[in-house]
């Protein structure tokens, strides 16, 4: 069996320590290769990154299954990392990313910005996201095709986890987008009913924000993971915000995300 690679950034901080334990904890469900990345401000530095890479490699307690590699690369975190994706062609890249306290707008930023850079997904961590398991994913989606561009992706992980897919839309007043919207809905549930995947549709009211209701959700239901597609042109108000918001949610769950106009066929 080929193995999943998962590439993980690794500056030596806590959030990116976290982002590495959920790679060990995903690795535990699949045969997986990690990549440690290290991006050095220039040779001498990187070479002393490099031999504290591979000693942080040998302390760690691996699954079975899952195999580590260290790499150190001179240069900018925004531009190599998509480089690096596309190169070893990998599946996804688990990232830490500071939460909703202190300068959250900035690392929100940070995170999204490095999502519009690479064609494969992110997982998104904060420093104190759990390592529970997962049972439920939601997907929520709006009246773009670009949201649907997260429902395959999502599905791949629900099954990684074992876990069960709940699909949130917002109902729309309108009919014309009341039966664009029941079109998607459509074009979802076929795609998981063909794939044998367990997935729920859910509706909620249109009024107030989609991020807050998502959120509700997600409380009132014990959702484990959420997965959305990014894609700044969506017909969502600020979706920017509305993204950054959700990567960086209050009970710190990981976040599975993809730029919707890079995204390429990808499978775990």
């Amino acid at each position: 069996m080929s193995k999943n690679l998962y590439i993980v950034p690794y500056d030596f901080t806590p959030v990116t320590q976290k982002a590495l334990d959920y790679a060990l904890f995903l690795g535990k469900r699949v045969h997986a290769e990690i990549l440690l990345v290290h991006l050095a401000a220039d040779k001498a530095k990187g070479m002393a990154k490099s031999a504290e890479l591979e000693k942080l490699k040998t302390s760690l307690s691996v699954p079975a299954g899952v195999t580590i590699r260290t790499m150190v690369k001179v240069g900018d975190i925004f531009t190599e990392i998509s480089k690096i994706a596309k190169e070893e062609k990998a599946q996804l890249i688990i990232m830490g990313t500071h939460g909703t306290r202190g300068m959250q707008r900035l690392f929100g930023s940070f995170a999204m910005k490095l999502v519009m850079s690479a064609e494969c997904p992110f997982l998104i961590v904060q420093k104190n996201t759990e390592l529970n398991e997962v049972s439920k994913v939601v997907v929520p989606i709006d009246l773009t095709k670009e949201s649907l561009q997260i429902v395959n992706i999502a599905g791949d992980m629900a099954n990684i986890l074992n876990a069960k897919v709940n699909v949130l839309a917002e109902e729309q007043s309108d009919e014309i987008m009341s039966t664009r919207l029941k079109n998607r809905v459509g074009i979802v549930s076929k795609q998981y009913e063909e794939r044998a995947i367990d997935a729920t549709i859910h509706y909620v009211k249109s009024r107030g924000s989609y991020g807050k209701k998502i959120m509700q959700f997600v409380k009132k239901n014990e959702v484990g993971l959420i997965a959305i597609s990014y894609h700044s042109e969506s017909l969502l108000p600020q979706f920017d915000s509305f993204a950054q918001n959700l990567i960086t949610n209050k009970p710190a769950l990981p976040v599975l995300i993809i730029n919707s106009k890079l995204a390429s066929a990808l499978y775990f």
